[in-house]
């Protein structure tokens, strides 16, 4: 159990880098992920990717698209489809929320990392908003004057 203060533990099992760097993040949001046979034995073995994954909205449910978890290496019958959709665990009025701000603002939601909490796994999804060329270009920037600064000061010992 944890203490009041402390964080829970939680273990990171794979994270989509790639949607920092095409999105902008509005929002995040954990959820539970159905899972079915073998699969949560292949997360434990960190054998997923999100690269390519989404998240829809059908008949009020959230689904995630596109998570590949590789079949378990010592599995049998039991092992799913590495890339079906997975439905995702939320409250209805979260699931209205998401859905009426991809409708109206035009936002897509991404699973931004999957992780272990408690020994369940979870999922953070993020509503985000698409950037473009020159947002890139800005960030790409940001990013390399930040490195040669930090290059400075380790080198000089102090910033002038």
């Amino acid at each position: 159990m944890a203490t009041k203060g402390t964080k829970p533990a939680t273990k990171t099992i794979a994270t989509n880098r790639e949607v920092r760097h095409s999105y902008f993040v509005i929002e995040t949001l954990e959820t539970g992920i159905e899972l079915k046979g073998t699969e949560v034995k292949s997360l434990r073995a960190g054998t997923v990717t999100l690269k390519d994954s989404w998240i829809d909205i059908e008949d009020g449910d959230l689904i995630a698209k596109g998570i590949h978890i590789s079949p378990y290496d010592h599995g049998n019958i039991f092992n799913q489809d590495p890339s079906r959709p997975r439905q995702l665990l939320a409250h209805k009025n979260e699931i209205r929320h998401l859905g009426q701000q991809c409708k109206l603002q035009g936002y897509t939601m991404v699973p931004l990392s999957l992780y272990f909490k408690h020994g369940r796994v979870k999922l953070e999804l993020g509503l985000c908003k698409g950037k473009k060329i020159y947002d890139k270009r800005e960030d790409a920037a940001r990013r390399d004057a930040k490195r040669s600064i930090d290059r400075a000061i380790k080198s000089n010992g102090r910033y002038y």
